[in-house]
Parts: C-alpha cells; sequence; structure tokens
C-alpha cells in the first residue's frame, strides 16, 4: 500500500473522529480517485514491461503494489523506492544515461546477491522516457554456509524441466554436471531456482560452467529474442572470484562508457563454498541502434573492457581521475598503474625519499598528456595491429624522448625527478622482449624484460642490488599487487607472453 493511500486513510480516521462528513466525503472521492488511478497504472504496467518483469517479481506484490500507486509521480520525481529492507531494495526511477550506476555507486559498501535492472518498451504517461525498474538482494552466502549446506530439495520437475534445456540449448553439456551445478545455484539463490523458467535456469548454469572451463573469465554474445520495438544483443558475462564489492558498478561503467545502452540485466552471484562466480547476463542495445556482433569491433573492445575489470582497481586514482573523467579507457588506466610500479620500485630502493610512491603517481596523473604519449608508444611498439611496428615505434621513441629531455614546469628540482622517471618507464617500454599486455583472457599483466635495463639505468639505481646480472626478469601487475621473478639461469620455465610480442630492442636516443 503506498504511502499516499495510507495519509489518505489516516486523514479519513481523523474526519470520522471529528464528524466532518464533509471532508469525509472529500477523502473517500480522492481516495477513489487514487485508487482508480492505480488501477490504470498496473494496465499501463502490463502493457509495456517485458513479461519477465512480473516473473522475477512474482514474490514483489507490495513492490508492484507500491509501483502502481506512485508511477505517475515519477516523472516528477529523482525516483521513488518501493522496497527498502535489510536483504531487499526496489527503485523505480526514470530512464536515464547512468541511472544504475548512480545507483550501484551508493551501494559499493554491501554485498549484492542479486541485481536487476529492467526498463518499460514505451515512455511513462506525461513523459518522453521510460520507466527504470531497478531490483537489489543482500544476501551472498559464505564459503562456510556453502560447504556444509546439506543435499537440496529441488522439485523433480523443476530439474526435468532444466535437463530438458540444458539438452535443447547446449549440446555440449554433460549430463552428468546437473545436479551438482543446480544444487549449487539452489544454496545460493533458492528463489531464483523457484521463480525461474527453465531455459532461465539452464542459461546461468552454463555460464557458471563456462567461467570455470575458461579459468575465471567467459564473454559472449547472443542475438536475444525480439519484444516490441527494440532490437537487443544479449551480453553473457562470468567471472570467477571478482572483486566483492563495488564490481557490479565497474562493470555498469564499462557499459556506459562504450555508449552501450543496457536493456535488461539479471545478475547473480553464486558461492562455491571456496570462492565466488559473478554471472550476468545483459540485454543491450547500442546507442547507435546496431546490434553487438561476436566479430564486431564493439564486441572486442567490450570484451576487452570487462576483462580489464580484472586488473583495474577502481580504489586507485588513475580510475577517479583518468578513466572516470573519460581521459583514456581502462586498459590504459591498467598500463599507467604498471608504470607507475614499475618505475617506483626501480627507483625508490635507492632514493626512498627523492622518488616516493606519490612523487611517482603525480608525475603520471599530473600531466595526462605526456602520460598518453607514453601509452602511445608502448602501443606502437607491441600493438598486433599496428603496420610497421619497429619503424612506428622507433618514431615514436625519438619524439617523446626529445619532449623529456624538454620536460619544463618552471621548477628544476622536479623536472630533474619527472625526466628520471619518464626515462625509466620509455626504459621499460624498450626493453620488454614480450607482454601479455593485448591478450583479452588475463588476470594479471606480465613483462618479461631483458636484464639490460639495468645497466642503463646505472649504479645510482643499482649499485644495491646484487652484482651478477639476471638472465631473466618478468614484472607483474595486478589488482592487489605487483612483483618481479628473477631468474638467473636459462632454465625453461613454460608459458609464454602471448602473440604481441616484440624481441628487437633499439638502444634508447
Amino acid at each position: 500500500m503506498t504511502d499516499r493511500i495510507r495519509a489518505l486513510q489516516k486523514e479519513l480516521q481523523e474526519a470520522l473522529s471529528t464528524r466532518d462528513a464533509a471532508l469525509y466525503r472529500k477523502i473517500q472521492r480522492t481516495l477513489g480517485a487514487h485508487l482508480q488511478k492505480a488501477s490504470e497504472n498496473v494496465d499501463w504496467l502490463y502493457a509495456n514491461m517485458h513479461p519477465y518483469f512480473f516473473i522475477t517479481m512474482k514474490e514483489e506484490i507490495e513492490a508492484i503494489v507500491n509501483l502502481a500507486g506512485a508511477l505517475h509521480n515519477i516523472v516528477n520525481q529523482q525516483k521513488i523506492t518501493l522496497i527498502d529492507q535489510e536483504e531487499n531494495l526496489i527503485v523505480a526511477r526514470l530512464d536515464i544515461p547512468g541511472s544504475l550506476y548512480d545507483t550501484l555507486k551508493t551501494l559499493r559498501e554491501r554485498d549484492i546477491s542479486y541485481a536487476e535492472m529492467i526498463h518499460s518498451y514505451g515512455p511513462l504517461p506525461g513523459s518522453k522516457r521510460d520507466l527504470e525498474i531497478q531490483k537489489f538482494e543482500f544476501e551472498r552466502k559464505s564459503n562456510d554456509e556453502i560447504a556444509g549446506a546439506g543435499k537440496a530439495k529441488i522439485p523433480k520437475g523443476t530439474r526435468k524441466a532444466v535437463a530438458a534445456e540444458m539438452k535443447r540449448l547446449y549440446h555440449e553439456f554433460d549430463p552428468k554436471d546437473l545436479d551438482k551445478v543446480l544444487e549449487l545455484l539452489w544454496h545460493n539463490n533458492q528463489t531464483y531456482v523457484r521463480i525461474s523458467p527453465p531455459e532461465r535456469i539452464a542459461r546461468i548454469l552454463w555460464l557458471f560452467l563456462q567461467a570455470k572451463r575458461h579459468d575465471g573469465l567467459y564473454l559472449d554474445v547472443e542475438k536475444a529474442e525480439q519484444v516490441s520495438r527494440y532490437r537487443e544483443s544479449r551480453i553473457l558475462f562470468s567471472v570467477g572470484n571478482p572483486e566483492q564489492r563495488g564490481f557490479l558498478a565497474q562493470v555498469s561503467e564499462v557499459f556506459q562508457r562504450l555508449n552501450i545502452g543496457v536493456r535488461r540485466s539479471y545478475c547473480v552471484s553464486i558461492n562455491t563454498g571456496v570462492h565466488p562466480y559473478f554471472l550476468g547476463t545483459f540485454y543491450v542495445t547500442p546507442r547507435d541502434g546496431k546490434l553487438i556482433e561476436k566479430d564486431s569491433d564493439l564486441f572486442r573492445i567490450l570484451k576487452t573492457e570487462l576483462y580489464n575489470t580484472q586488473i583495474l582497481s577502481t580504489d586507485r586514482s588513475t580510475y577517479t581521475n583518468f578513466l572516470a573523467n573519460r581521459i583514456m579507457t581502462g586498459e590504459d588506466a591498467s598500463l599507467t598503474n604498471a608504470f607507475i610500479a614499475f618505475c617506483h620500485t626501480t627507483l625508490s630502493h635507492s632514493h626512498p625519499d627523492r622518488f616516493d610512491l606519490e612523487v611517482i603517481k603525480s608525475a603520471f596523473q599530473s600531466d595526462p598528456d605526456f602520460t598518453l604519449k607514453l601509452i602511445h608508444v608502448f602501443r606502437n611498439r607491441f600493438d598486433p595491429d599496428v603496420k610497421n611496428r619497429q619503424k612506428v615505434f622507433e618514431k615514436a621513441l625519438s619524439e617523446i624522448s626529445k619532449a623529456i629531455e624538454s620536460y619544463n614546469t618552471g621548477h628544476r628540482y622536479l623536472d630533474e625527478v619527472r625526466e628520471t622517471i619518464f626515462q625509466t618507464c620509455l626504459l621499460f617500454i624498450s626493453y620488454t622482449l614480450k607482454t601479455n599486455f593485448f591478450v583479452p583472457e588475463k588476470h594479471t599483466l606480465a613483462f618479461r624484460l631483458d636484464p639490460a635495463y639495468l645497466d642503463e639505468l646505472g649504479p645510482e639505481f643499482t649499485s644495491d642490488l646484487p652484482q651478477d646480472t639476471p638472465f631473466r626478469i618478468t614484472f607483474f601487475f595486478s589488482r592487489y599487487g605487483m612483483g618481479y621473478h628473477i631468474g638467473f639461469s636459462d632454465i625453461a620455465r613454460g608459458g609464454g607472453g602471448g602473440p604481441a610480442t616484440a624481441h628487437h630492442r633499439p638502444r634508447l636516443p
């Protein structure tokens, strides 16, 4: 029941207590008109909402009643909260670009177990904008809860129907896996299994299995069934052991930044008893109206950016200063963080005060144009799509080397410090032999370095290091830290840096 109706009932009681017959009749008329409007709003919802809205909300009758009573007021308010409980939040608002991201930013500290967003297929009465419903559940299960869960009592009819859908949709699926994964989903979110159509359950189970099969990262796109005037692509995205808080907001930011409108989304977090998995289904329409195809440039960029969420932390200032302000891509922000980490660890062990971490960060972040030039040099060296890479790289290297030599802020000491930092970054780029940077499926950035860069640094920065020159040095950078793997002999270790490699190393000008 809406707050408006409650208020009217209160006025009605007060009117009866004072025996104000005129007021009583006025309230009755207003209440009747309000109920009539609510009834019309229910009709509008059935005519304009995707059928899944009533499937996923079938146990949220109070929220639907509240929505019907307040639907015509949403146009004049930023948002209306339909349900606000400890484990459940449902919000109605106008469809404005970035509205989901705005809500998720306020929920960064909450453990979201399920998130749903859905738009109407027509504008709200009296508005040019569609209705947007956002639903969140906060019942994420712990490792101990899942590990200690008993046998799931899943209805036989549900299991049979899901098995049939798995066989129909996914021919590679091994039926022997069904009971285990279906039981896992049940232990994490019984409501999801109880209210969902078999096809929906089958899709989320398949998405989970693909994440496990692909080392915790999986992305796919399908053509969705068409409803009303919208043509949609279905994006399937799953991640093993993602960032626990704020991850969905980061994913939402990617879609927003790439101008991909999300019409509907259903995201589930399930815990295996070891670590959680994020399973997201997004029904999208790019704002240019074209469907996303698997071989399109947009899908390739989307894959790069979504996978990069495993490396780029939203807590780092590069995210807030560069990415949020659209100065650089998420992938470039991750590379900038790697530059900062390498320069800090290379220079600070011998000069901890002069090359403090904040000093290094300031060098890159106070001059984003110069940072982008360094990224440009790196891309010219390693990007497999760049033609005549070596020639293009050497030209870019020569140009930026001259720019570093003439770097001038008007503060001599600061210029000397930053010149050293940027020269160290160029050493990093020039003496990297291979990298996995251009391989999408990665959880960590890796750079195989020619140890000869230590000679270029000179004794000022190497005198406190072991005298023996390493045979190999590999630098790693991830969301949660960085490190080096150093070898002093030619012993095969396996692995590799992927196709984006460059073995010829030019001397710095």
